[in-house]
């Protein structure tokens, strides 16, 4: 059995060789980024650990959150000794061992173990009842991590000793962040080659990354060491004329003889990296207002194919589902209202299930509604008739309640 500090010093001979992702992991919690609910200066979780009073925990959330990483800076900067296992490779016996070293190494020594358990949802029953006793008696302290929701994949026992902490994916900002990080970083990342990214670049990987750090920085990296640089004074390409660019120019190293080039970084480069194009579309701008009018509006002319592709680009584009399935609610009373009673039902039955289920799942029932309204016949009857009615109220004097309209069940006069 190897704990992180034992393999400490194996990891610092391969880091050269790590993929980005792995060389920039934060070292400190000053150096992590994102995750401030539970991680900023005075929350519960940031305290445990800065005074090395750390429960049992399980940390939840998507791939790329941190939360090995999370693990990886409490094995650094704890006192207890750190041992981790993995819920995929693990089994049973290696389990007991473990177990048992961290009960005698309290007894003799007075040292308190972490135990590290990285895809913990893997484990099943039996293998999680194991944990349980030493747990609860404080042998040893869990840090579970998972990815699916613990309160369903994890024993409940196991989960009603140890404080649950959810990670969110990182914000668009925050992966931003990270590129420049790492573009800055001459020790561990890729300060060393001098790389100019455009703004739209460093979007659309933050943006297609889906709050994944690794996934970002793995396709910087891809992207930045397979774009040859310029060169000064042999033209852009970067290449003389009938010459072949050293290779030491090509990995990003400077030959003798010729001067540092810039990798340009473009929103091409970034479409290649992460194998997504971009589509021009801002969410909070005209791009959004004029794709969801084209989408309503092939609605309406019955146009289910062009429906589809306003739909598809939206989401494509990382478009709010929810967004769309309230237009579509509204669409079935607005503009097929009483031509077909069951489109509304069906529009609110879209709502709920793409909340249940999300992304991105949610696209199959959106297209599912968007096909039954471009079918289904239009009536605007119900709304052209509340409107004309809106109209008289607002232009014409009120009228009074007709007294066979008023409440019948109260007397007129209630002093008679």
């Amino acid at each position: 059995m190897h704990d992180l500090f034992e393999q400490k010093e194996e990891v610092q001979v391969a880091d050269s060789a790590a993929p980005l992702a792995t060389r920039m992991r934060p070292r400190s919690l000053d150096e992590f980024v994102g995750q401030e609910h539970i991680l900023a200066r005075g929350k519960l979780l940031r305290r445990a650990i800065e005074a090395d009073r750390l429960p049992s925990v399980i940390f939840s959330g998507p791939p790329g959150s941190g939360k090995t990483t999370l693990a990886r800076i409490i094995a650094e900067i704890t006192h207890a000794k750190f041992i981790r296992i993995s819920g995929v490779e693990s089994n049973v016996a290696e389990m007991r061992r473990v177990i048992a070293a961290a009960t005698n190494r309290l007894r003799t020594s007075g040292q308190r173990t972490i135990l590290f358990i990285d895809e913990i949802h893997h484990f099943n029953k039996a293998q999680q009842d194991i944990l349980l006793p030493d747990v609860e008696a404080g042998n040893l302290r869990l840090i579970g991590a998972t990815t699916y929701n613990p309160f369903f994949y994890v024993n409940s026992a196991l989960v009603s000793r140890s404080q649950v902490f959810r990670l969110e994916p990182l914000s668009v900002q925050q992966l931003e962040q990270l590129i420049d990080r790492a573009l800055a970083d001459k020790e561990r990342g890729l300060g060393n080659y001098n790389v100019k990214i455009d703004k739209d670049a460093r979007r659309h990987l933050a943006k297609l990354s889906d709050g994944d750090a690794r996934k970002c920085l793995n396709a910087l990296e891809i992207g930045v060491l397979t774009t040859p640089p310029s060169v000064a004074g042999l033209g852009e390409a970067g290449r003389p004329q009938g010459k072949k660019l050293p290779h030491s120019l090509d990995a990003g190293v400077i030959a003798p003889g010729y001067s540092a080039g810039v990798i340009h970084f473009t929103l091409a480069v970034a479409e290649e990296s992460i194998q997504q194009k971009a589509v021009v579309y801002d969410r909070a701008g005209d791009a959004h207002y004029d794709t969801i009018s084209a989408f309503i509006k092939s609605m309406r002319a019955s146009d289910q194919q062009g429906a589809m592709y306003w739909l598809a680009k939206m989401l494509h584009a990382g478009e709010d589902f929810r967004f769309i399935a309230r237009r579509i609610v509204i669409f079935a009373s607005e503009d097929i209202g009483l031509a077909d009673p069951e489109a509304l039902p069906l529009a609110v039955a879209t709502q709920q299930a793409v909340e249940f289920v999300g992304m991105p799942e949610a696209r199959i029932p959106l297209a599912h509604a968007t096909a039954y309204m471009c079918r289904a016949p239009k009536s605007r009857e119900a709304y052209n008739a509340l409107n004309a009615a809106s109209e008289k109220i607002e232009m014409e004097q009120t009228k009074r309640v007709p007294e066979h309209l008023k409440n019948i069940h109260f007397p007129v006069n209630p002093g008679s």
